[in-house]
């Protein structure tokens, strides 16, 4: 029966997802369906079709996924991966690509950042608490390669959209299909965009940060989230060990 959207309650949503999970389909796939319908409420949201805050997605709780997986790049197929951006026609997507390796950002973070978002001073990307994923601002600590990225990047005076569609002057609504072409181009068709903030927190771990730096940098609330990347060092534990 069709429904209006704001008519939906997150009683809805959690009955959703718990009879698809009772109709036997797996954990992740239970997710995904909540996952997709988040997205559409801030699509919603974000073209003013629902107030802000109205998400009936947002509170619920996501089946444990033991079986979900997680790809991490490795420095030579990163070395790869910058090797065609440097060559493919579609500059504005390396140039997301790029900046979500550099800063280990949520691909809307980077998608619908604003210049003045940006402060250079203090060198962050700054996330206001309407557009982050914990309802709470968000701030982006940006390296040497980050900055000089958004040094290079074109500005135009009546758009204060970072990354933007030259038509539509609004920020791309998915960068999909670029990035499956150049994923597939360099040899890694199973490599999702979130894989690339997985990559960062792995590189940042193997090279001997702490996993609470790790936390801070992703911007998780949980310490047990970031738990999942403790295993990719253990040189370092070995260390702490020793």
């Amino acid at each position: 029966r069709a429904r209006r959207l704001n008519r939906i309650l997150r009683a809805d949503i959690v009955e959703l997802h718990h009879k698809a999970k009772e109709n036997g389909y797996a954990p992740g796939t239970c997710n995904r369906v909540v996952i997709l319908l988040k997205f559409i409420y801030n699509c919603a949201i974000r073209w003013d079709l629902l107030p802000h805050g109205s998400n009936p997605c947002d509170g619920v709780q996501y089946f444990e996924d033991n079986g979900a997986k997680e790809r991490f790049l490795t420095h030579d197929e990163v070395r790869l991966l910058f090797d065609e951006l440097d060559s493919n026609a579609n500059i504005m997507v390396g140039q997301v690509i790029r900046l979500l390796l550099y800063t280990g950002a949520r691909k809307r973070e980077v998608l619908d950042a604003r210049w003045d978002d940006v402060d250079w001073d203090r060198r962050l990307l700054i996330v206001p608490a309407e557009r982050s994923k914990s309802k709470k601002i968000r701030f982006i600590p940006l390296s040497d390669a980050a900055i000089a990225l958004l040094e290079s990047l074109p500005r135009e005076d009546d758009i204060p959209y970072v990354f933007f569609n030259p038509r539509t002057k609004k920020p791309p609504v998915s960068i999909f299909y670029a990035w499956n072409s150049i994923r597939r181009k360099v040899g890694i068709p199973d490599v999702r965009l979130h894989d690339l903030r997985h990559s960062f927190a792995s590189f940042l771990v193997n090279a001997g940060r702490s996993l609470y730096e790790v936390q801070k940098l992703l911007g998780h609330h949980d310490p047990k989230v970031t738990m999942r990347y403790a295993h990719l060092a253990p040189g370092t534990m070995q260390e702490a060990v020793n």
